[in-house]
């Protein structure tokens, strides 16, 4: 992320909005998500369970995160390295967020292909 995005962010005074900017974009739910349900995890894991992310979308993606605070990298020693990521205490305070987005989006694919699943 740019410093001038980062700028931009820090005059942002509405809360939610403020929560948007940082997890905004196509990947970082789902890399928070992947790490919610089993961390930590190898980079390459990410990249398998994430369909569609390239290897240099998922380098920045978890980088903007771990400079927010969210997630964690340790770089083990080995040949080739191996790197594994997790999160952060503060990373997972998003659990909560997370599993409510989950559940609203089954709500939401019951009503759109009409089935009732949830009994709602």
């Amino acid at each position: 992320m740019s410093i001038n995005k980062l700028k931009e962010r820090e005059k942002i005074s509405c809360p939610v909005e403020y929560a948007v900017s940082v997890l905004s974009g196509k990947w970082k739910l789902r890399i928070l998500h992947a790490l919610i349900k089993q961390s930590p995890k190898r980079f390459k894991e990410l990249e398998r369970e994430i369909s569609g992310i390239t290897p240099t979308m998922l380098t920045a993606q978890l980088r903007e995160l771990e400079r927010d605070g969210m997630v964690e990298r340790e770089i083990f020693a080995t040949v080739p390295p191996t790197v594994e990521y997790r999160l952060t205490a503060f990373g997972k305070t998003t659990a909560p967020m997370m599993n409510e987005i989950k559940n609203w989006g089954l709500l939401l694919k019951a009503r759109q292909t009409g089935s009732n699943d949830n009994g709602i």
